[in-house]
């Protein structure tokens, strides 16, 4: 997770209509607590007024490249030393011609020559200007220059065409400079997750279910993605989007987790289980709705289903797997059990009975308890957080194995 108190972002706006959305990234990034910066090409000021970006980042914005400086500092060197990262956004064809080309020609483009650290394009154009064979030149130059060059939006654009060159959402912008500043220290690992509930069906019209949700598993997929892992997401049904990861895997019973699972098992370098299973179900699966009789209960045999963790447990070679206890009492003891029992190399513990951990929560309170019975207290923390500890447990213990 991103320090964005200690960030400080310099942000390139150039001639094209997409400028306003920079309002948003700029709210975004400041609401996380980084500190921007504006450089504006003559052309952004067609489209937003310096003064509009001057109140929201709460410092001078940079237009000319000649204008008298306030102190001897030379401003493009200053400014491309202040930076942790640049962002150009929105860029134009014309821009990223420039920036290919080496061209210098005003202050954004100057800055961009000057600046050593990582740079981040954002494109937005036309279709027919997007698909060029100049501008696919430009953009494939730049990328080879250590440009990272998000894809655009698909979708109607402000001439009217529709097609590829809408600027991307601001939201998947600020997503792109977060995944840019993240060490990147699982670079060459494969990162199995699993997230979400099973369902097991009664008859074609009912199921049971429970109440996870899905976010501690995307977070931690999220995390582990941002710090360079191949990304392998097997997930139950939530109404939660997704985040981004290499493979994506949908499941409905745990039968299905399993053989998802036992698929990518043996390729894999870390599995980290958050899904919550169901441990039984239905003995005999009725194809026809079960009808309401006349009397008002319903008798229903169960049988086990297979324990995910404890299967791959018993096959673990040379995989870190990590599981976790969602448990309403007895936490520590129950937790215990289960990483013995499942051969993990540690568990993430957590009462459900605290307010703030619940399944449905955006925070958790964890424990996590390693195979040695070493037991690591947490405060309340946003489930991103949770995933970052909990990657960083894994570099550790990935870090203990080399040594």
């Amino acid at each position: 997770m991103i320090l964005w108190d200690k960030k400080h972002i310099l942000i390139g706006i150039t001639g094209g209509i997409a400028a306003y959305k920079v309002t948003e990234l700029i709210s975004l990034l400041k609401k996380a607590g980084a500190t921007c910066e504006v450089i504006m090409t003559e052309g952004a000021k067609e489209f937003i007024t310096p003064l509009t970006i001057q109140t929201l980042t709460e410092h001078k914005v940079h237009i000319d490249q000649f204008s008298l400086p306030i102190t001897m500092d030379v401003e493009h060197i200053e400014l491309a030393k202040r930076a942790d990262a640049l962002v150009i956004c929105p860029a134009t064809a014309n821009t990223i011609a420039k920036l290919n080309h080496g061209l210098a020609d005003n202050l954004l483009s100057t800055v961009a020559l000057a600046y050593e650290g990582p740079k981040l394009v954002v494109p937005a154009m036309n279709t027919a200007m997007w698909k060029n064979a100049a501008t696919i030149k430009n953009v494939n130059g730049i990328k080879e220059l250590g440009y990272t060059v998000m894809n655009p939006d698909s979708g109607l654009l402000a001439c009217g065409d529709i097609g590829e060159g809408k600027m991307p959402q601001p939201a998947d912008v600020f997503e792109a400079i977060e995944d840019l500043l993240t060490e990147k220290d699982l670079v060459g690992k494969t990162v199995v997750v699993t997230a979400g509930p099973t369902m097991e069906p009664l008859d074609p019209v009912r199921y049971l279910t429970n109440h996870s949700s899905g976010k501690m598993g995307y977070s931690i997929a999220k995390e582990a993605k941002q710090r360079g892992a191949k990304v392998v997401l097997i997930k139950g049904y939530t109404p939660n989007i997704p985040p981004n990861v290499d493979k994506l895997v949908e499941i409905k019973t745990t039968g299905e987790l399993l053989e998802a699972v036992d698929e990518h098992f043996e390729d894999c370098d870390v599995l980290i289980m958050p899904a919550a299973p169901l441990d039984y179900r239905p003995s005999t699966v009725s194809d026809k709705k079960i009808k309401k009789g006349d009397n008002d209960t319903l008798s229903m045999v169960f049988v086990p289903n297979p324990d995910v963790a404890k299967t791959m447990g018993a096959k673990k070679t040379h995989q870190i797997m990590v599981g976790f206890a969602a448990e309403t009492n007895d936490v520590l003891e129950n937790a215990q059990g289960k990483l013995v029992k499942k051969n993990l190399d540690f568990i993430v513990a957590n009462d459900l009975t605290r307010e703030g951990a619940g399944f449905k929560e955006s925070t958790n309170i964890i424990t996590i308890i390693s195979a040695d019975g070493e037991q690591t207290k947490f405060p309340i923390m946003s489930k991103e957080q949770v995933a970052q500890e909990i990657i960083n447990k894994i570099i550790q213990l990935i870090g203990k194995a080399r040594s």
